[in-house]
């Protein structure tokens, strides 16, 4: 009989159920969300779950999955990471657009030349100097980077070479704006990826202690988290890209 373990971590109530495809639910259990560290109630409630029936054994779960409602909460209640927003090629009044001035609050924000145009040519190099110089003065007050290009979607050569300048100078996560969207608004997307960037520590913590829980009962199942829309991601994917999780 194959068995799936479903988590699911909100903002009061983290709750752990034991699912047959065809028998419906085997058990379930619930803790309190510990936000102090969610790795507490998260295998509380797990743990729980597999003592309500001790015939279920580790070794028969096919597949684990996480839902949340951290990430809605967070960007709801204006909680996240502190981050840092470089934007290439982009003017000081595209801040005023989309709600992105809004979005990033105190967050440091660091304007470089570069970008592309329309055609995807680039409209001037970019400065990799004042990248470096930026990513050694923020790199330790913030938890990630959010990077965005102008006329990134046409081509996201800028975007990618300041990602790996953040990498080798800070070891960071870094979100490029290109990668979650094809919108031509360039402060939209820019906004997207800040909300990334600030998600990526929340969600990072999460699927951790799920994969520590994992190893410790002996569930070689694979990991997956639940989208918005109500689909499946790897928990790899999620970690890249966890703005897909709000409203999962």
């Amino acid at each position: 009989m194959a068995v799936l373990l479903g988590i699911d971590t909100g903002g009061t109530y983290t709750d752990a159920v034991l699912f047959d495809e065809e028998k419906g639910v085997l058990a379930s259990a619930k803790s309190l969300t510990t936000k102090h560290d969610l790795a507490e109630g998260l295998q509380k409630a797990a743990r729980a779950v597999f003592e309500a029936r001790t015939d279920i054994e580790p070794a028969q779960i096919a597949l684990t999955s996480i839902s949340t409602t951290l990430a809605t909460n967070a960007i709801v209640e204006s909680h996240g990471n502190p981050v840092c927003l470089i934007l290439i090629g982009q003017p000081a009044k595209s801040l005023d657009r989309a709600g992105l001035r809004q979005a990033v609050g105190s967050d440091p924000v660091v304007f470089v030349d570069g970008g592309h145009t329309t055609a995807g040519d680039e409209q001037a190099p970019l400065d990799e100097e004042a990248v470096v110089a930026a990513v050694r003065r923020h790199a330790d007050k913030v938890a990630a980077f959010a990077v965005a290009g102008y006329f990134a979607v046409r081509n996201p050569g800028h975007e990618q070479r300041v990602r790996e300048i953040i990498r080798a100078e800070s070891g960071l996560p870094v979100t490029c704006a290109h990668e979650l969207s094809s919108n031509l608004d360039a402060p939209r997307r820019a906004l997207t990826a800040v909300l990334n960037a600030r998600l990526i520590p929340l969600l990072q913590h999460l699927i951790l202690a799920v994969q520590d829980f994992q190893q410790d009962m002996g569930i070689e199942s694979p990991l997956m988290v639940v989208k918005g829309d109500g689909s499946l991601i790897s928990a790899e994917t999620a970690l890249n890209r966890p703005v897909e999780t709000i409203l999962s």
